[in-house]
């Protein structure tokens, strides 16, 4: 399990989906949110990392933020940011996001197929849980984990943003 960092480096930018938070620390992206405004982001933040020192730091993070949002709106292929995936979890939600991310664009999977790949089939509940905890937005793609009967259920950052981004990846994936 990653331990929480003591500082972390943020900055916000927006998006056809709203607010978007990005934040670092010494090790890397720990941190996507996505919101309404900056003022919950930034909530959001502390609150994920109450003992943390938040630094806004545009330099720091302007390209990967670039990128972002560049495939936010544009989910084309893979994700590239410039720095690794630092994000804070229990081991087996570092299981469970770690095989999120071998989830395809444009691909979705059911929260009981995903418990199978991490052989707990009897954990849906806990997969969905893991899910809701996701702290990496758009890089960790929660959003592409469905209920067992193919519709959508929650989003930690709202189901209508869940089925926009399900909706640009298939629109693109098409294309490819």
């Amino acid at each position: 399990m990653a331990t929480q960092p003591l500082a972390i480096d943020y900055i916000t930018g927006h998006c056809s989906l709203g607010g978007l938070l990005l934040g670092a620390s010494e090790l890397g992206i720990c941190s996507i949110l996505l919101g309404d405004d900056d003022e919950s982001l930034l909530c959001d933040l502390q609150g994920r990392f109450t003992g943390a020192n938040l630094q806004a730091n545009p330099e720091r993070l302007r390209s990967d933020m670039q990128q972002l949002l560049a495939f936010i709106e544009r989910p084309r292929q893979s994700l590239k940011l410039s720095m690794p995936l630092n994000a804070v979890g229990t081991a087996f939600q570092q299981h469970v996001w770690e095989e999120l991310q071998q989830v395809s664009n444009g691909k979705t999977i059911s929260y009981s197929e995903l418990a199978a790949r991490i052989g707990k089939t009897k954990a849906t509940r806990a997969v969905a849980s893991a899910c809701a905890a996701n702290p990496l937005a758009i890089a960790v793609p929660c959003h592409r984990v469905l209920r067992s009967d193919g519709d959508i259920s929650g989003y930690r950052w709202g189901v209508a943003r869940k089925r926009e981004l399900l909706r640009r990846e298939a629109a693109f994936a098409e294309q490819s």
